[in-house]
């Protein structure tokens, strides 16, 4: 099978979950390599040299995000340290309440939750309820609401939500916009200027080709004065580098929320990996993306045995189709799928593909085969 240049997977792989835990292009593992040998032979010698990606990195996201300044880029630690950051960095009131879906991975639901011992309420909308999912959630704000969280991209439909919409309305009302964009990064283009949003977190590990344990975290500069600190350490000081400075101020930029030593490997690994997407340009990579999805969903209609969960007729697409087989069991053929090296995920009531640029039409092909010839 021909595989493109910077995925030499293993011929026993048709690869189809972009959408948990990608993997790497070739760059980045050079990338890996270069830096582990380094280490070896150097230690911290080229740490001017480290701090230089690290800025690289930040302004790569501020490319890919569409952000005013490098300054409202903060490298952390994954989306649900993004989202606690601002659930628990925001001053609530009794009373206050957050309007989000029911559609949401525990990372967007879980911190707000948890504010319920503030009195602070966590509506959740059906978002197949109106006539669109941003009307749902429209329909739960009230005065009391101080802010919408809502994903780009639903993990489990792959329901893709329109982002400017939303973000007007936010900015009418004077309700702050958070967005878990990890399901978009990296698959479809994405502005954080042009949907008004105040918070934007995603891990690199998805459909931005990084390591575990290294994401982005957006904030507006306006939005950012809203959140007290959470975590304290040498990171947080304006002057990071005078050790000695007793009286400090806290970080002026979103450097504020990086506390302590950064994940240096990782940044190594996630700046290889953007390079590859802003090389290609994202409004490539999102063709290619949905061209795919789209040849997926194509098998699922010409498959009598099959029915697509994924709408196809929402007027945004993204790179996740859910489907599932009338008379096998979900996680059966998601067994035999695995066993014959298609690499899935069982999500939303089905079986989930959710392919990247790189993938060909005859993996995608070869993959139905597999489900064609699947036995009950």
């Amino acid at each position: 099978m021909n595989r493109h240049p910077e995925f030499p997977l293993s011929d026993e792989l048709i690869y189809l979950n972009h959408a948990a835990v990608a993997p790497w292009p070739k760059r980045t593992s050079a990338a890996v390599i270069a830096f582990a040998e380094q280490n070896t032979r150097y230690g911290s010698h080229f740490y001017l040299d480290w701090m230089a990606k690290e800025t690289e990195c930040r302004t790569q996201l501020q490319t890919l995000l569409n952000a005013p300044s490098v300054d409202d880029i903060a490298l952390v630690k994954n989306t649900s340290e993004a989202l606690s950051f601002v659930a628990y960095g925001l001053r609530w009131h009794t009373g206050d309440n957050i309007v989000s879906s029911n559609e949401e991975f525990p990372s967007n639901r879980l911190p707000w939750q948890s504010l319920a011992n503030q009195g602070v309420e966590f509506r959740q909308a059906d978002l197949s309820c109106a006539d669109t999912p941003e009307d749902a959630l429209f329909a739960l704000v009230d005065d009391h609401t101080r802010l919408l969280t809502i994903s780009s991209i639903q993990f489990a439909s792959g329901l893709r939500m329109d982002l400017v919409k939303i973000g007007e309305f936010c900015q009418q009302r004077g309700i702050l916009f958070c967005i878990d964009a990890i399901q978009s990064l990296g698959a479809v283009q994405f502005d954080v200027q042009a949907c008004h949003a105040d918070f934007v977190m995603a891990d690199g590990h998805k459909w931005l080709f990084g390591a575990e344990g290294l994401g982005v975290f957006y904030s507006s500069a306006k939005a950012r004065e809203q959140l007290k600190l959470t975590q304290y350490g040498w990171h947080n000081m304006k002057d990071t580098h005078n050790y000695e400075n007793k009286a400090w101020e806290i970080h002026p930029t979103a450097r504020r929320f990086e506390c302590g030593s950064m994940n240096t490997l990782g940044i190594h690994a996630l700046s290889a990996s953007l390079s590859l997407l802003l090389e290609l340009g994202m409004e490539t990579v999102e063709a290619l993306v949905l061209k795919n999805a789209e040849i997926v969903k194509a098998h699922v209609a010409n498959n009598d045995q099959l029915r697509l969960i994924t709408s196809a007729y929402s007027p945004l697409k993204s790179g996740i189709v859910v489907f599932k087989h009338h008379t096998i069991a979900n996680e059966y053929l998601y067994k035999q799928l695995q066993n014959k090296g298609v690499v899935c995920a069982l999500r939303g009531g089905g079986i989930r593909f959710s392919p990247h640029f790189y993938n060909s039409e005859q993996e995608i092909s070869n993959a139905f085969e597999l489900i064609a010839n699947a036995t009950p």
